[in-house]
């Protein structure tokens, strides 16, 4: 249900503002599509190029290097009267932390699609993302100057491949070289861009040939429009008149609510299109007063609550980001959803109990700061040098306090070893990850006890060489890097029961504790489980916690080559205790011992991470990729035509023979074949691969 606001002038306010995003497959043009943004919305005076390397939200070296976009970046800008909180999101699988957390503060988005390509793989993950916090989209199909561009067919594909109800508001006058503008049908007007910056829009006659589909497109955005809301579809069946305020009023409701998702196009390079755009997104996107209020927990009673973005209800906010800015410090991203931030307020950080002083408030401007004295209910901006709060954490307060949904992040699946060239490099290595890790929370860091090194771990081969990159530019490390080890997990394949006990006497007072507990298997990605079915108080309710702490902390070394042991419920079923010599300690001891016995006798496995991976090679080169991929061993799932000449390849593939994948597929398609890959799931390494593989561990 809207919000309602006792303030006239603070819901005037909050029903100006768009917090959005933009988010699409890597390379379907949302930077370029944000550089225009800022240039119609008067924020930049020069529009940025990608390739030049001169774009506002691609700020970093390395995103300026490889034309790509690594961390999201906020802007703010105006347009219509209305304030627009936009974040560009990069496209790259390897960085989708930087997708997810910002989606979770957003309240719509405008998802951008290569007219050519369509819908692609990493369309399909930040869909799955948006539709898992709720984000209302519309979408705009862009690059429609390319060759083999076609809107209709990505349309369809936005329907068929993403599970979802497009509607398109506007329909391409001609398509490639001959792509002129758009007939908006909402209002039947025909919109051109002769201008080199596409600066003044120009209103000009539907053409002929395009009349008859003006009308049936026109006529079939009416009918699904009218299909959701019940005073409309009386209307249309007796055959009234429906206004064009009607029609939009009841598009905006049924973007909010889910039911529709408007479709525009355009060429955000050739500049045609991206002020109506702006229009749709201050039109159908909701202000924080059109989402329900955001709901959490009140640590002190367990109980949900919520929080209206209302400035006089009690402060409450979430950090999404950690970023460490050279010259002032630490900056905690945070949205406001409730209450008045201010400089100098004692806040309580819910998720860790503590208390945080909130310093200086700033407004960002991708890598600029404004300083402004107050963030209010709704608003986007950061804080500067918060010392105790990081990404997912809920500022409040200390009054009324509340803990936010946190945010999920995918495990690493990928590690190099790092190993620092002197002693001085040591110790900027380690303030280096720290920071780092501080900021991604995709990135670990973990020391191999047997060997002393280092291991970095990341999402991806790209999302670890970036930060060995930023670890020698920002922070002067110099070191030595390993080849790509691939993050294998262990589990068990059979159910098990472990009696264990754990006794010392020392002299003094002993140490005893005595659990009985059944491990079993569960589904792959199930995690770990902990089932307390103790009956009669054979052990007290104080030592359960420390058992159930002891076998997770077992869980971070596995018995095959200490690996990681996942998808694993613990029951603890019985045991005994000792009322003077029984410990927590004793108890933790005895869980600890427990798992690794429990492992070693329910048959443990070892998994590995399989990717799910999308080749586009020419029809010519098909045979040769699939081949190859089969040879990796790949299991093959689909092939589609996906543009002109061009097929699409989609399997599943262990991720370690995808190492160097690229370099094998230039060669085979001459340089025309690209890929994705994302991961998909674990899976049970084959037996004779695992005895090599824990060889080589050996080994080492």
């Amino acid at each position: 249900m809207p919000v309602q606001i006792t303030s006239p002038s603070d819901g005037e306010r909050l029903r100006r503002l768009r917090n959005i995003g933009i988010i699409a497959h890597i390379d379907a043009g949302k930077t370029t599509t944000t550089e225009r943004i800022l240039y119609y919305s008067g924020r930049t005076y020069r529009m940025g190029n990608v390739d030049e390397g001169t774009t506002v939200t691609d700020w970093m070296v390395q995103e300026r290097e490889r034309g790509i976009t690594i961390q999201s970046a906020a802007i703010t800008s105006e347009w219509r009267g209305y304030q627009i909180n936009l974040i560009d999101t990069p496209g790259h699988i390897d960085f989708t932390a930087e997708v997810q957390r910002s989606l979770r503060v957003l309240d719509g988005g405008v998802v951008v699609f290569d007219a050519v390509a369509g819908v692609e793989p990493q369309s399909e993950t930040v869909w799955r993302q948006a539709n898992r916090y709720g984000v209302p989209r519309i979408c705009f199909v862009n690059k429609m100057d390319r060759t083999g561009a076609d809107f209709w067919r990505t349309v369809d594909m936005i329907r068929d491949r993403l599970g979802a109800h497009p509607v398109a508001i506007q329909i391409p006058i001609g398509s490639e070289d001959q792509f002129a503008g758009m007939v908006d049908l909402m209002n039947g007007k025909a919109w051109a861009f002769p201008e080199a910056l596409g600066t003044n829009p120009q209103e000009i006659p539907i053409p002929d040939d395009l009349a008859q589909q003006v009308k049936e497109s026109r006529d079939l955005m009416i009918e699904r429009i009218a299909e959701t809301s019940e005073a409309l579809t009386t209307k249309f069946l007796e055959a009234e008149e429906i206004t064009e305020e009607e029609l939009r009023a009841a598009l905006r409701t049924a973007t909010i609510t889910g039911q529709l998702v408007p479709v525009l196009c355009g060429t955000a390079l050739r500049t045609k299109g991206v002020q109506l755009l702006l229009d749709a997104v201050v039109d159908y996107l909701p202000s924080p007063l059109d989402i329900p209020a955001v709901r959490g927990t009140n640590p002190d009673t367990a109980m949900e609550e919520e929080r209206p973005p209302d400035p006089t209800a009690p402060v409450s906010g979430l950090v999404f980001k950690i970023q460490t800015d050279p010259y002032i410090g630490r900056l905690a991203y945070v949205r406001i959803y409730s209450g008045v931030m201010q400089t100098g307020q004692m806040l309580q950080n819910s998720t860790r109990d503590r208390k945080e002083r909130i310093g200086r408030l700033v407004q960002i401007y991708a890598d600029k700061r404004n300083e402004v004295s107050e963030l209010r209910a709704g608003d986007i901006g950061a804080i500067v040098s918060v010392k105790q709060t990081f990404t997912g954490e809920t500022l409040c307060d200390p009054i009324a306090p509340i803990v936010l949904e946190p945010i999920d992040f995918p495990d690493p699946v990928i590690s190099v070893a790092v190993e620092p060239k002197t002693k001085a490099d040591q110790d900027k290595l380690a303030n280096a990850m720290q920071r780092l890790a501080e900021e991604d929370p995709t990135f670990r860091v973990k020391v191999d006890t047997d060997t002393g090194q280092t291991l970095i771990s990341g999402m991806g081969e790209l999302h670890l060489e970036v930060l060995v990159d930023r670890m020698q530019r920002e922070f002067g490390v110099q070191a030595h890097v390993g080849r790509h080890q691939v993050a294998y997990r262990e589990t068990i394949l059979r159910k098990t029961e472990v009696e264990m006990r754990f006794v010392r006497q020392t002299g003094g007072r002993g140490q005893y504790a005595h659990v009985i507990v059944q491990f079993e298997p569960l589904p792959r990605g199930g995690g770990f489980e902990f089932v307390d079915k103790v009956v009669g108080g054979a052990i007290p309710r104080e030592y359960i916690s420390p058992t159930a702490h002891g076998i997770r902390d077992a869980l971070e070394n596995g018995v095959l080559g200490g690996y990681p042991i996942v998808d694993v419920r613990a029951t603890l079923v019985g045991g005994s205790y000792h009322e003077v010599d029984s410990s927590d300690m004793a108890f933790r001891i005895a869980g600890s011992m427990a798992l690794r016995e429990g492992v070693e006798k329910a048959q443990p496995a070892l998994l590995e991470p399989v990717m799910r991976v999308e080749v586009v090679a020419p029809e010519t080169s098909t045979g040769d990729v699939i081949g190859d991929l089969v040879a990796r061993r790949g299991q093959i799932s689909g092939l589609e035509m996906h543009s002109l000449g061009m097929q699409a390849v989609k399997g599943h593939i262990p991720l370690a023979e995808m190492f160097g994948y690229a370099t094998n597929l230039r060669s085979t398609t001459q340089g025309r074949g690209t890929f994705t890959m994302e991961f998909d799931h674990y899976e049970v390494v084959p037996e004779e691969r695992a005895r090599q593989i824990l060889g080589m561990v050996a080994r080492r």
